[in-house]
């Protein structure tokens, strides 16, 4: 497969796929949680509290590892593995861009001081189980 088309089905996976799981170090083990993902291009943005245990790991080891994709259909569903670089962001246009109702049970809205963006930016994307086919990395 080319990385254009790779790219095309990344950005198709990334855009129909929300809710995945998102890897930090702590006490130098691994720490997975469910998250919900956002992307511009292939940035990934997520939504955390700045008192919760994934910023304090993230300050001390600022890469992640993020599954998405997987719908529990079976065996063959297609999904993609990040790889990258967490950035941790005040921005209030990015507050205002990635807010929802599905954020009101946890902030009183974007500008809760409380409310604090994750944005990843990838080191490499992996195209996984897609029927008939390899693991496909694309380029970045």
């Amino acid at each position: 497969m080319n990385q254009n088309e790779l790219k095309k089905q990344v950005l198709t996976l990334l855009q129909e796929s929300r809710i995945g799981t998102m890897a930090t170090i702590h006490d130098n083990k691994p720490r997975s949680r469910y998250m919900t993902f956002f992307n511009d291009d292939l940035t990934l943005y997520t939504v955390t509290s700045k008192d919760m245990h994934k910023t304090e790991d993230i300050e001390q080891n600022p890469y992640t590892h993020i599954l998405l994709g997987y719908e529990g259909e079976g065996i063959g569903d297609t999904y993609v593995e990040v790889e990258g670089k967490v950035v941790e962001s005040d921005d209030e246009s990015l507050k205002e861009k990635v807010w929802n109702e599905h954020l009101e049970p946890w902030f009183d809205g974007p500008e809760d001081p409380n409310l604090l963006i994750l944005q990843i930016k990838p080191d490499q994307i992996q195209l996984m189980n897609k029927k008939g086919q390899s693991p496909q990395i694309l380029d970045l």
